[in-house]
């Protein structure tokens, strides 16, 4: 097995993990990291989507009482009934754009300057909505309705376009449509579980030919540190949420797509097309 491969998974899973419910996107820290490692072929991008699984299990243990409870109440408790027909209503938007325009935005947008673009627009428009004066209307994830998950769906819809940031585009999102921090957070969290398995799942079938028991090791590396970084951020950001607003990420996005925009522009690094 070659060691610098895996060494390569390691390190993508770990900023698959440290990123995918941070405001900042994975999926462009991904593309920017797969390039400069050379990971960026058919191959490279299922390996991107697989590892999500990963972190997506990080929120499923995390919360594995609240989804046993949503499990075992769905056939008589109201509110394990409306929290299961939430994530469905959010979920839809987004799987039905996705399957519709999937083959144009990979075609178009997985590259780096449209990546960096969108780090910068998010960032602003992060900057703007924690300046703006607004009123959470929903402290708790139990008190949301289907609007409420509409709304956060339809949100979650523009991180189809790589740079923008599913976890960014629901907690921001769900605080615009006037869902408290902490309860945009939580669901953002509870929402990538649907999403990222539906993506996995369509994604690792369509591009089965492209895989063999020769990747299971790399597969399974890059998995496992995803896993782990995600759970230790999970954990982290809920505290955070408690006493701050996302001002210092919305200034990382930029300064990040500035600095991968000037190196695109001025050659300092060649990046694949």
């Amino acid at each position: 097995m070659d060691v610098v491969l895996l060494l390569k998974a390691l390190v993508l899973g770990v900023v698959e993990g440290l990123t995918e419910f941070l405001p900042v996107s994975s999926t462009g820290h991904l593309i920017i990291a797969g390039q400069l490692l050379g990971v960026h072929d058919e191959k490279g991008k299922v390996f991107e989507i697989a590892i999500q699984t990963g972190a997506m299990l990080a929120v499923v243990w995390e919360y594995r009482a609240r989804f046993a409870r949503a499990v075992t109440g769905l056939g008589s408790d109201p509110v394990a009934q409306r929290f299961v027909l939430n994530l469905v209503v959010a979920f839809i938007p987004a799987a039905v754009l996705g399957l519709l325009f999937s083959k144009f935005i990979k075609a178009h947008l997985f590259h780096a300057v449209p990546v960096a673009l969108a780090f910068i627009v998010g960032g602003i428009i992060i900057l703007w909505v924690e300046r703006r004066p607004r009123r959470a209307v929903v402290e708790h994830v139990d008190q949301m309705t289907w609007k409420d998950a509409l709304k956060v769906g339809i949100a979650q819809s523009f991180a189809l376009i790589p740079g923008t940031s599913r976890s960014g585009a629901t907690i921001i999102g769900g605080m615009l449509f006037g869902l408290s921090r902490r309860a945009a957070t939580e669901f953002s969290f509870f929402l990538a579980v649907p999403t990222l398995i539906a993506a996995g799942a369509y994604d690792l079938f369509k591009h089965r030919d492209l895989l063999s028991t020769a990747d299971v090791p790399v597969f399974g590396v890059g998995f496992v540190a995803a896993f782990v970084s995600a759970f230790v951020c999970v954990r982290w950001l809920i505290r955070y949420v408690a006493t701050h607003d996302f001002t210092i990420f919305a200034w990382y996005r930029i300064v990040f797509g500035v600095i991968v925009l000037a190196t695109a522009f001025t050659g300092l690094v060649t990046w694949a097309a």
